[in-house]
């Protein structure tokens, strides 16, 4: 029997799923595919909590595919080694797939695609993640912008010209392919159970969100950055629901397909500064400073309390996010490679552009970054934002206690410091 497979990687959802709407749309019987992929799994710990949550939702999904008869099948390893044998058990027409814009993503579909080809099986990639992809918002010379506020007026503009969204169908179409599959237990696929666990999503706080935003105690956030880099919840939906709602929440969806079309458009920013002129930095990376920041015991408490949120739930407020990035990067002058890699290691959310954006514009290196003399006080952010120390206190005990670290360095000496570094640079 010809068949479609539909390859699920970033869009763990059966409604509102560009891709698997059209394979079902062709009337071919639709194959539900997801595959651990080892190049991926192999660099985390077995009890990583993302791991944990894709299989979360892809039990979900196979228990509603059982409506259908159906079920998904599931395949750990390098899929350019998986596909050849996936290609040699069914007769294929088509493989739908939703786009993957991250280097990594990109190459594998390019080999996957000709895997696929040389079997006259036809690789077709659908938008899904974001509301424009990197080439659809551009400048008038069709060149990429590199600048925030130009190019959210341009987003904007074109939202409100193309966005109709009415939601997703009330049921889905049922040709899926009728056959049910083992689904492996976690043990079995070589993965643990973690402690952490990531929270629900919750977009009733998209109201409120400009007022209690940066109130790190509100726990005012709405916990959709794993859901959407997983794609547990579409993002049209939560677009949509920004746009009637709260301006501010959309403008923070939109830095997020921002930093998707920078990290698209210049792939060296993954290991490389964007802005060249700051190549020669000459960064301290001090490793026994650095282990300070990583374990929340810098003696800066709003620094050291975020730090350990970090460390025990895999989320951080986003304005602590901020403070955190800075400081290590100017108080403590550590290239801000080592902040992203620790970040992409602990956090829930991590989204390859976003991180390497935030990262680069906390340091001074990226597109549109926070000026090299823009240094934050942490003493003054704590007086700003969490005066009460509500938030501090939670994650920090022992904050008032004997034995709380001394600052690991002083405020105005770190300040002059990093401006008369950042200088130097410029200065050559």
């Amino acid at each position: 029997m010809k068949l479609n497979i539909f390859w699920f990687r970033r869009d763990l959802r059966l409604t509102d799923n560009s891709a698997l709407e059209a394979a079902l749309e062709t009337g071919l019987p639709v194959l539900p595919l997801f595959i651990f992929d080892t190049s991926i799994t192999d660099e985390l710990p077995g009890d990583d909590p993302r791991i944990g949550f894709i299989y979360d939702a892809l039990m979900s999904i196979n228990a509603e595919l059982g409506r259908y008869s159906s079920s998904l099948v599931i395949r750990k390893g390098d899929p350019v080694k998986i596909w050849p044998d996936i290609a040699g058990l069914f007769e294929i027409d088509s493989v739908f797939v939703s786009r993957d814009y991250e280097p990594y993503g990109i190459k594998r579909d390019e080999s996957v695609g000709k895997i696929l080809a040389s079997a006259g099986i036809s690789l077709k990639s659908f938008k899904d993640q974001v509301i424009f992809e990197q080439k659809e918002i551009v400048k008038p010379d069709n060149t990429p912008y590199t600048v925030f506020t130009p190019y959210k007026k341009r987003w904007l503009l074109q939202f409100k010209r193309e966005f109709n969204y009415a939601g997703s169908p009330a049921e889905i179409r049922r040709n899926f392919y009728r056959k049910i599959f083992p689904f492996p237990s976690l043990s079995k696929l070589g993965f643990r159970k973690s402690t952490i666990e990531v929270r629900p999503f919750d977009l009733s706080v998209i109201r409120d969100y400009d007022r209690l935003r940066d109130i790190p105690s509100a726990d005012a956030t709405s916990y959709l950055g794993p859901h959407l880099r997983f794609g547990t919840i579409s993002i049209r939906s939560v677009v949509k629901k920004a746009s009637e709602e709260n301006n501010i929440f959309l403008g923070e969806l939109i830095w997020r397909e921002f930093f998707m079309q920078i990290l698209f458009n210049f792939p060296h920013v993954v290991t490389e500064n964007f802005r060249k002129k700051y190549d020669g930095i000459r960064w301290r990376n001090n490793e026994r400073e650095f282990q300070r920041w990583c374990d929340g015991e810098t003696g800066y408490p709003i620094v050291d309390a975020g730090m350990r949120q970090l460390s025990e739930t895999g989320y951080m407020h986003n304005r602590v996010r901020m403070i955190t990035a800075g400081f290590l990067c100017k108080h403590l002058l550590t290239d801000w490679r080592w902040g992203e890699a620790w970040f992409a290691q602990k956090l829930l959310d991590f989204e390859l552009s976003s991180n390497n954006g935030n990262w680069q514009w906390s340091a001074g290196t990226g597109c549109d970054a926070a000026p090299y003399f823009r240094i934050f006080n942490p003493l003054v952010q704590q007086q700003k934002f969490d005066p009460c120390l509500e938030y501090t206190i939670k994650w920090l005990p022992d904050v008032n206690r004997p034995g709380y670290p001394e600052m690991v360095v002083e405020h105005s000496y770190a300040r002059k410091r990093a401006i008369e570094t950042y200088k130097e640079r410029i200065m050559l």
